[in-house]
């Protein structure tokens, strides 16, 4: 049986670290037009600890709308490609509902291994 964040744990330390860590990703989601998930999770398991099962989740309820309102922010700065994101926006959904039943199978922590594989893999291609 998996504990999940429940508002009785709510606490002072947790919601400072949430604080935090939203701000965190908020600002990194404004400044570089996304990637604020990116930062999320491994904030809020730093500073929240949280159960590791439940900061995905979590970070998910928080992202969906800081991109609604960076989708937005975007919006007024003149016409978004819809056309051109469908495809992927198809894919990614697709994406998403398979590997997430697949992602069920493994372990945590080969997940997040796999995860920051693909985190370092991002950060080093974008140094040059």
């Amino acid at each position: 049986d998996k504990k999940h964040f429940q508002f009785s744990t709510f606490n002072f330390q947790f919601a400072f670290g949430a604080a935090a860590a939203g701000l965190l990703a908020g600002a990194v989601n404004g400044i570089f037009g996304g990637a604020g998930g990116m930062v999320l999770i491994p904030a809020l398991s730093l500073w929240t600890k949280a159960e590791p099962e439940s900061i995905f989740p979590l970070s998910v309820c928080v992202m969906l709308p800081v991109c609604v309102l960076s989708l937005w922010l975007s919006s007024r700065s003149g016409p978004l490609p819809w056309r051109d994101a469908l495809p992927y926006l198809l894919g990614s959904a697709l994406g998403g509902i398979l590997a997430g039943r697949l992602g069920q199978r493994f372990p945590n922590l080969w997940l997040h291994r796999i995860f920051g594989i693909l985190l370092l893999w991002g950060g080093v291609r974008y140094l040059w």
